[in-house]
């Protein structure tokens, strides 16, 4: 039987991807139907998102029943509509008397620049991820919201490398699981955190006299935002990215605490993306506790940190090259 390290492994966690592999699009659903408190912590300077504000404090509702992640740029939110349609013919929502509305929180990347543009994730493609949802181990790569994704895009997306989708658990202690999902689209590279490699990331190229980025495979996007070339470029750096991501816990967490489990996990972007939460990323994660395991939340808080780093590492190693770019695996 395969071990289950993957964000299904939480108890009450449902993962569905819908993938268009010739737009090089998608979304992935992350269901909760029991429902599960939820949080959020936005970073990028250019989010897309969906009822993020009601997963903060001091609002009312408490609980979502799922999530979803999409590329399409802002319009792939859509998606979103489909998810809550499939609820709803469940019988899952937040009781409002006169009708059950499903809670839905949404964010999207932009991933119109390496496939078709014109084709989105839409309500239909929210509808069937919903249906393909299931507790087995979940698929990572070229699927879902990880279909389009790129990453090191410092000098164009002619030098960018495939990225996609990936997904990491750990059993902490206590029957305690944390896990996480993320569609890796950053503007910055990939960086193995043991060894300070590049793993995927701008590649270096050489225009006339002029070397863009270290020698070698990688330009390196630190080296390259020092450089007056690289100071120019980023007046015209690509818009076309975000990380949009999930943990999930079977710990019991209120809001706040969900909150701040969500905001800890962005230091696991912090240490596998180099540079992460730029103006140029709209960098979102959720948090969902579905709440059966008593847990510190620092102790949650501080091994989200630790399986969002490595479902970020699984994302480019599980990449396939697609729409013209290369892909960790291709180098292999």
């Amino acid at each position: 039987m395969q071990q289950n390290d993957t964000l299904t492994a939480v108890p009450g966690i449902k993962v569905g991807h819908e993938t268009d592999e010739a737009a090089l699009t998608g979304c992935t659903v992350i269901l909760c139907e029991a429902g599960a408190v939820g949080g959020v912590d936005q970073r990028g300077g250019a989010p897309g998102t969906r009822e993020t504000d009601l997963l903060r404090p001091l609002h009312m509702v408490e609980k979502a029943h799922a999530v979803v992640l999409a590329g399409g740029s802002a319009f792939g939110l859509d998606a979103a509509s489909g998810v809550m349609k499939a609820l709803e013919e469940k019988g899952i929502g937040f009781n409002a008397g006169v009708a059950r509305v499903p809670i839905v929180p949404a964010a999207i990347l932009f991933d119109l620049g390496i496939g078709n543009p014109a084709v989105r994730p839409d309500a239909a493609m929210g509808y069937r991820a919903a249906q393909n949802a299931s507790t087995a181990p979940v698929a990572e790569g070229n699927v879902g919201a990880g279909t389009g994704c790129t990453v090191g895009k410092i000098l164009g997306m002619g030098q960018a490398m495939k990225s996609g989708l990936g997904t990491a658990s750990m059993e902490i202690g206590g029957g305690v699981i944390v896990g996480a999902l993320v569609a890796l689209n950053a503007f910055g590279d990939v960086i193995d955190p043991q060894s300070g490699e590049i793993l995927a990331g701008a590649r270096a190229t050489q225009v006339g006299p002029i070397q863009l980025g270290e020698k070698g495979y990688f330009a390196n996007t630190l080296t390259v935002m020092k450089s007056l070339i690289g100071r120019t470029a980023l007046g015209f750096a690509s818009r076309s990215n975000t990380v949009i991501g999930v943990v999930a816990t079977n710990a019991k967490l209120d809001k706040n605490e969900a909150n701040k489990v969500a905001q800890m996990a962005h230091n696991g972007l912090a240490r596998t993306i180099r540079p992460a939460h730029t103006m140029f990323d709209g960098d979102t994660i959720f948090a969902l506790a579905t709440g059966k395991k008593s847990a510190d939340v620092n102790i949650v808080g501080a091994f989200a940190v630790e399986v969002m780093a490595q479902a970020v590492l699984r994302a480019v190693r599980a990449a396939q090259p697609a729409g013209g770019l290369p892909a960790l695996s291709s180098r292999d």
